[in-house]
C-alpha cells in the first residue's frame, strides 16, 4: 500500500519481499529528496541460542528465513567449524559448494521473475501484443524455440484472470489501468510474461537439486560442524540426478534468463543513472579452503568511491554495527563478536529511532552488500567468467562501466552472479564424482570443543554477504550474533547519520505518479530485502526475554 502524507510519500508493507519493510521518502521537485527505509518486525530469534550446545545453531538460524534457508546454515556451521578450528575434507567444501551453487540459481530466478519482473513488466498490456511478431522477437533474442502457439495460450491465460477479476499475484499492481513508467512493448511483455509462467516450474527443479545434497529444501539437514553427513549424496545415481536437474535449470538460465533481462534492460537504459551508492562489499563465495578467503571462486574484496582501479582486502576486524537509529538502548557502535542487543522501543518515528534493524558499518562507512558488488570486486580483480558476462551485458546494452552502480545494474548483476555460478557447478560435479570414483570419499573429520574460543562463518548469499559470530564457552554458547545482508543495505542510519544503502539509492529518484510510486520498489527490489532474517534480539547479561508493544 502506498500514501500520500504532505510531501512524503509512505510505501507500508513493501510486498514481494521476505519479511516486514516500510519505505518512507520526502519528495521535492519529482524526485526523492530524503528517504528512510524502516524494518517494522520485531523477532526474539538469538535469544533461543544462549547456553545452547553450538551445533543447534544451524537448525535454528535457518528459520530465520523461508526462502534463503541453507545460507544461514552454512554460515553457523562455518563459524562453529572457525570456532573450534576443524578442517574439512575437500568432498564436503565440494558438497557445501555445490548446493549453494544450486540456492544461487534458484533465489536469483524466482527473485527476477517472481519478485521483481512486475516493477518493469506490464502484463496486461501482453494481452495487445501479437503472438507472432513476439514469437519471432523471442526466437531472435534465444536459440530456444519459441512458436506463436504457446505465447497465445498465455495470452489466453492472462485474458481469462483479467476478464474473471481474480487477478491473483496481479491484483493491485501499479501497471493496471497504466502507468507512465512502464515502457515495454506488448511483444516483450507478452515474452516476459510467458516466462514468469514457465520459471515457476523451473525454480522446482534447482530446489529439488538442492534437497538432492541437502536432504531437504526448506531447510537443509545435511550440513555438520566438521563437514556433513550425506553419503547417500555420493552415489553415482544421485550424482547423476542432480546433474541432470542442474543441467536444465542452467540451460534456462543461459537460453532464457539472460536474454530476458537484457531484452528489459534495453528499454530502462534511463534506470543506468538512478539507484547509484559509492561503496562495495563482500566476503567472495564458493571456497577451496574454508580458513581464507582468496581461495574463494569469487574474490572477495572492498570498493570504495565507486573506483574499479583499487579493490582493497576485506578485514573483518573494521565491522561494527550502529543503533542510534535504532529501536535499541545506546548510542555505541560495537563489533559483533562484543555485540550489545537491549531493545527499547520509543515511537514509531521520532526524532532519531526509526527501525527495529541495527545498522552495520564498514571503517566507518555504509556499502552495498550483494550481487552487484560482488560483480563489480569481480570485474575490478579481473575475474575472467565475471569479465566475460559484464563485458556482453555492456556491449548488448551500449553502455559503459559506470552504468553497474545503478539500480539497473544491480538487476544486471544479479543475473551475471546467476549465470557464472551456475557455470562453475559442472567444475565442481565433476570434481566431486572424480574423488568418489577414486575411492575418496571421505565428508567428516572429528574434532574437540576448546575450553573458551570465538569464531566467524562468511557466506556470501544470493542477497549479499551473511555473517554469522559465535562465542562459545565449555561447549555452550555465550554469545551469538547475526550479520545479515538486509542490515547493510537496508538499516537505518549510523551514529553518524550516514543513511544505509537503499536510503543513498533512493535520493534523486523520479517519482512520475506520487499514489502508485513504482519507483520505489524498482530500487528496493533491487536489493531482494529479506527483512525477517535482519532483525534478531538477545540480552547477553540477563537471558531475559523482553515484551514490546509494537504499534
Amino acid at each position: 500500500m502506498s500514501e500520500m502524507q504532505g510531501n512524503k510519500i509512505v510505501v507500508d508493507p513493501i510486498t514481494r519481499i521476505e519479511g516486514h519493510l516500510r519505505i518512507e521518502v520526502e519528495v521535492e521537485g519529482g524526485k526523492i529528496k530524503n528517504a528512510w527505509s524502516m524494518s517494522t518486525l520485531f523477532r526474539g530469534l538469538e535469544m533461543i541460542l544462549q547456553g545452547r550446545d553450538p551445533r543447534d545453531a544451524q537448525h535454528f538460524t535457518q528459520r530465520a528465513c523461508g526462502v534463503c534457508t541453507y545460507v544461514h546454515a552454512l554460515a553457523s556451521v562455518r563459524a562453529v567449524d572457525n570456532c573450534v578450528g576443524v578442517k574439512i575434507p575437500e568432498n564436503a567444501t565440494l558438497m557445501r559448494n555445490l548446493t549453494m551453487g544450486a540456492q544461487y540459481m534458484h533465489d536469483h530466478l524466482v527473485h527476477f521473475y517472481h519478485l521483481h519482473a512486475l516493477d518493469w513488466v506490464n502484463v496486461a498490456n501482453a494481452l495487445n501484443a501479437d503472438p507472432a511478431k513476439a514469437a519471432r522477437l523471442a526466437n531472435d533474442l534465444s536459440p530456444r524455440k519459441t512458436t506463436p502457439e504457446s505465447l497465445k495460450a498465455v495470452q489466453a491465460k492472462v485474458k481469462a484472470l483479467v476478464e474473471s477479476g481474480q487477478l491473483g499475484i496481479f491484483t493491485n499492481a501499479y501497471f493496471l489501468g497504466g502507468h507512465p513508467a512502464y515502457v515495454l512493448p506488448a511483444e516483450v511483455d507478452l515474452i516476459a510474461t510467458a516466462h514468469y509462467l514457465e520459471a515457476l516450474r523451473v525454480q522446482v527443479k534447482a530446489a529439488r537439486a538442492m534437497a538432492i545434497f541437502g536432504a531437504k529444501n526448506p531447510h537443509t539437514q545435511f550440513t555438520v560442524v566438521g563437514g556433513c553427513t550425506n553419503y547417500d549424496a555420493l552415489r553415482p545415481e544421485r550424482i547423476a540426478e542432480f546433474r541432470k536437474l542442474y543441467k536444465e535449470v542452467r540451460e534456462f538460465i543461459e537460453q532464457v534468463y539472460i536474454t530476458d533481462l537484457l531484452a528489459v534492460a534495453g528499454f530502462y537504459k534511463d534506470w543506468a543513472g538512478i539507484g547509484k551508492t559509492s561503496n562495495f562489499l563482500t566476503c567472495g563465495e564458493f571456497p577451496t579452503d574454508e580458513y581464507d578467503l582468496n581461495s574463494r571462486y569469487t574474490p572477495q574484496g572492498v570498493i570504495w568511491g565507486n573506483d574499479l582501479s583499487k579493490v582493497d582486502d576485506f578485514n573483518p576486524d573494521l565491522i561494527e554495527e550502529h543503533v542510534k537509529y535504532s529501536w535499541y538502548e545506546g548510542a555505541d557502535a560495537h563489533h559483533p563478536y562484543k555485540g550489545v542487543t537491549k531493545p527499547k522501543w520509543t515511537e514509531f518515528h521520532g526524532e532519531d529511532r526509526y527501525s527495529w534493524m541495527k545498522a552495520p558499518r564498514y571503517k566507518g562507512e555504509a556499502f552495498e552488500v550483494g550481487p552487484l558488488a560482488s560483480v563489480l570486486v569481480a570485474y575490478a580483480k579481473n575475474h575472467e567468467p565475471t569479465v566475460k558476462a559484464v563485458d556482453l551485458v555492456l556491449k548488448t546494452l551500449g553502455v559503459g562501466p559506470e552504468a553497474l552502480f545503478s539500480t539497473l545494474g544491480r538487476t544486471a548483476a544479479r543475473g551475471i552472479q546467476c549465470l557464472t555460478a551456475a557455470q562453475e557447478v559442472e567444475v565442481w560435479l565433476d570434481k566431486l564424482e572424480a574423488n568418489v570414483k577414486a575411492g575418496k570419499d571421505d565428508l567428516y573429520t572429528e574434532w574437540q570443543y576448546p575450553t573458551e574460543s570465538q569464531g566467524v562463518g562468511f557466506v556470501n548469499a544470493p542477497r549479499g554477504m551473511l555473517s554469522h559470530w559465535i562465542v562459545q564457552k565449555g561447549g555452550k554458547i555465550e554469545n551469538f550474533q547475526l550479520v545479515v545482508p538486509s542490515t547493510w543495505n537496508l538499516g537505518p542510519r549510523c551514529a553518524g547519520g550516514k543513511l544505509s544503502a537503499v536510503e543513498q539509492a533512493l535520493i534523486g529518484t523520479p517519482i512520475a505518479d506520487p499514489k502508485r510510486p513504482v519507483e520505489i520498489l524498482r530500487t528496493v527490489h533491487s536489493y531482494d530485502p529479506c527483512i525477517a532474517c535482519g532483525v534478531h534480539v538477545i540480552d547477553p547479561e540477563s537471558n531475559q526475554v523482553h515484551k514490546f508493544r509494537v504499534l
